[in-house]
């Protein structure tokens, strides 16, 4: 293994790790946002909107990511949507992991015991009051650590992003194939980027997880 070669390179794939992790990191805070919308959605008193929401769910968790960015990236222009391919990246992935994330953090809410909902609306809690106090501090060690599983998917399927040209670690690492002929020191660099990403996104879900539970018993 030719440990030259991987030093000389190392700055380069730290580069471009710094653009996985930025692409992860948006489309995981926007993929937040609409999964909070589509959970609001999905247990809306109307049944039309809920079936709108269960209906976007089932589309996107029925298709692969991969297919779902090409889809955006090239067919996109046809109906006049050209996003260049960072942005492709971000939008796709946000609106990917937001229909899974939504699955997670209504899984979390009705996982806490329905008594708990009728005390406080006996007591005169209204229905954003019990949310806020009661429901969300007992479901948020369960919301983040399912969230936490799905961004370190994110982080790894960020790597198809390559396909459209976002230079990214996977992208990088490709080119410096390309240039060096050696495929063994430049994936065993990026893999060891990847993990030392993904560590660190279980540090933080571990710390939120702590934080979150500190005065319950889960």
């Amino acid at each position: 293994m030719d440990i030259n070669l991987m030093i000389e390179i190392a700055p380069l794939l730290v580069k471009a790790a710094w653009v996985t992790v930025d692409i992860s990191a948006r489309a995981l805070v926007f993929g937040f946002f609409i999964a909070s919308a589509l959970v609001a959605l999905r247990t809306s008193r109307i049944p039309p909107i809920r079936w709108l929401a269960r209906s976007y769910i089932s589309v996107v968790r029925g298709t692969p990511y991969f297919v779902q960015l090409l889809l955006v990236f090239y067919g996109g222009p046809a109906i006049g949507l050209r996003l260049d391919p960072f942005t492709c990246g971000v939008v796709v992935g946000a609106f990917n992991i937001g229909a899974y994330m939504s699955e997670a953090i209504r899984g979390a809410i009705e996982s806490v015991e329905s008594g708990q909902n009728e005390a406080s609306r006996s007591l005169g809690f209204g229905r954003l009051e019990t949310l806020q106090y009661i429901i969300l501090p007992q479901a948020a060690g369960l919301m983040i650590r399912s969230v936490g599983v799905l961004a370190i998917i994110l982080v790894k399927n960020s790597s198809l992003v390559s396909i459209i040209s976002v230079i990214e670690l996977t992208y990088q690492a490709q080119r410096l194939i390309g240039s060096t002929y050696k495929p063994l020191e430049v994936f065993t660099l990026s893999a060891l980027m990847y993990i030392i990403i993904i560590y660190a996104v279980m540090g933080i879900v571990e710390f939120l997880y702590r934080r979150a539970t500190r005065y319950t018993f889960l």
